[in-house]
């Protein structure tokens, strides 16, 4: 047996057991939760995914109406009604249909919603009959779904299109004039904010399957290659190790694509002695991790490579010194920020920790932190359903329990001189930087890892990925990737690009 075969296998059985399953008495809770954080009596009204209109796109539950049914299939809403300190939850879904089933795959059926979801089954087509009725005397309406206006509440103002959701709502409406509709988004936001042991566990799988992607690709980077092998080959990890698929789009960019934020093309041959910045990572039962790893194309940084990594690791290692219980959010990014502003000062990137410049315009003068020439994001944000959740330690401070993501990154575009505004007070600045801007060119480095706070402190949940510089190094220097591409072909079909 091969040696790749080996370590492929002993990577698949290194994935301990599915991890923890959210329970029907969790989401009952969770229901609860909700109509009890609800003001007054009143119908609620939780609107799953649609189904997409072409077969080649994939479904993916909403993710509201995930956390408080489970239910994975489309065209489903959640009612719950809430009367006298009575409570009853309806789920509304597809029925049976041998011959669509075919197409498809199997239903849940109304029956089958009682025996394995604990609520009463209804068919989706009877929920406008439903809410007639419910509905006929006035009340309220709480509204949770996929509404260009805050949730569908009576609120003045659109923004951006009109979804369906927002039709659906407003053909209630005309017929209902006497209800009230309110957004529950908050309730829903406040309630997802605390994550359960078992959401914490399903987390901390997506991180571990995630990590275990980013250490496989460092085995086969090499100049030469393009980004989407080092997409597919990360995919392909979630996958295999169980994962549900990308929980975002692969961000896999090489020399000046490092420098990009979003950049998603994925489509660039890389070359020695550039930089490869890689942010990827899995859903895994539905909750999201968030990962990102900078390494040399070449498998060992060269010297300016090390300056901008070595900023960028002190800064999250400063705002890893931050994380326990009750510390605020402020605290980790003033760490991160001041390590940011000292180390681009000694290598010349800015002129003076605190300096600005002056980047409004004619209309508008105002001043800016040179820092955001190179630094433009924020610090990290929290992860669960979504790969950017809620949390309260915005506000509150981190708690027991709060999982976020920590990611500060440095990215010097060859054209950041030509960024800043050519003014007579910018004048000194652009040409104070030019020959370091020159020199770092095209060196893109962000380091993000995963973080649960814990009452002694935190785990670093994606420590699987190698993340020091002599750690990266060592790992790319075990070549043990596929077979040599047969690189005329892919040139015959125009795949090289610049």
């Amino acid at each position: 047996m091969s040696r790749l075969i080996c370590r492929m296998l002993a990577a698949l059985l290194a994935v301990a057991p599915l991890g923890a399953q959210i329970t029907q008495a969790e989401y009952a809770t969770r229901r609860a939760a909700l109509t009890k954080s609800l003001p007054g009596d009143g119908v609620l009204l939780v609107r799953g995914g649609r189904d997409p209109k072409e077969n080649f796109q994939n479904f993916w539950q909403t993710e509201n109406f995930n956390y408080f049914t489970g239910f994975l299939e489309p065209d489903a809403t959640l009612v719950m009604v809430r009367k006298n300190g009575a409570e009853q939850s309806f789920l509304l879904v597809q029925p049976k249909d041998p011959a669509q089933e075919v197409w498809t795959g199997r239903r849940l059926g109304v029956d089958g919603v009682k025996s394995k979801l604990g609520m009463e089954g209804r068919t989706e087509s009877g929920l406008r009959a439903m809410l007639d009725s419910l509905l006929a005397s006035g009340g309220t309406l709480y509204a949770i779904g996929d509404f260009s206006r805050g949730g569908g509440a009576d609120v003045p103002g659109t923004v951006g299109p009109r979804t369906e959701d927002d039709q659906f709502l407003d053909a209630l409406k005309i017929k209902h004039r006497d209800v009230k509709v309110v957004d529950a988004s908050k309730n829903v936001m406040d309630l997802r904010a605390k994550k359960s042991p078992a959401e914490l566990a399903l987390i901390r799988s997506a991180a571990r399957i995630s990590a275990m992607a980013h250490k496989e690709v460092l085995h086969m980077i090499t100049p030469g290659m393009n980004e989407f092998e080092v997409q597919a080959l990360a995919e392909y990890t979630f996958r295999r190790n169980g994962g549900d698929g990308p929980s975002y789009g692969s961000i896999v960019g090489s020399g000046p694509n490092s420098t990009t934020l979003h950049y998603n093309k994925d489509d660039r041959f890389m070359r020695a002695g550039e930089m490869l910045n890689m942010d990827m990572a899995t859903y895994y039962g539905g909750y999201s991790a968030d990962l990102t790893r900078t390494v040399p194309v070449s498998g060992k940084f060269s010297p300016e490579q090390r300056d901008i990594y070595q900023i960028v690791f002190d800064a999250q290692a400063a705002a890893e010194r931050q994380v326990h219980p009750g510390q605020l959010w402020k605290a980790l990014n003033d760490s991160a920020t001041t390590t940011l502003r000292n180390g681009l000062t000694k290598l010349g990137l800015i002129e003076s920790p605190d300096a600005t410049y002056e980047c409004g315009t004619a209309e508008r003068s105002r001043n800016c932190p040179q820092l955001t020439l190179f630094y433009m994001h924020g610090l990290g944000h929290p992860i669960g359903l979504d790969v950017h959740d809620v949390d309260k330690y915005s506000t509150s401070g981190l708690a027991e329990g709060s999982v976020f993501t920590i990611e500060p990154g440095v990215y010097v575009r060859e054209n950041t001189v030509d960024v800043i505004p050519n003014t007579a007070a910018n004048a000194s600045l652009r040409t104070k930087i030019a020959a370091a801007v020159k020199k770092y060119a095209n060196i893109g480095v962000r380091i993000e890892d995963d973080y649960v706070v814990t009452a002694n402190g935190f785990d670093r949940i994606t420590s699987g990925a190698p993340r020091s510089m002599d750690e990266i190094e060592a790992e790319m220097s075990k070549k043990m990737g596929p077979a040599v591409r047969d690189a005329a072909t892919v040139e015959a079909y125009g795949k090289v690009r610049p």
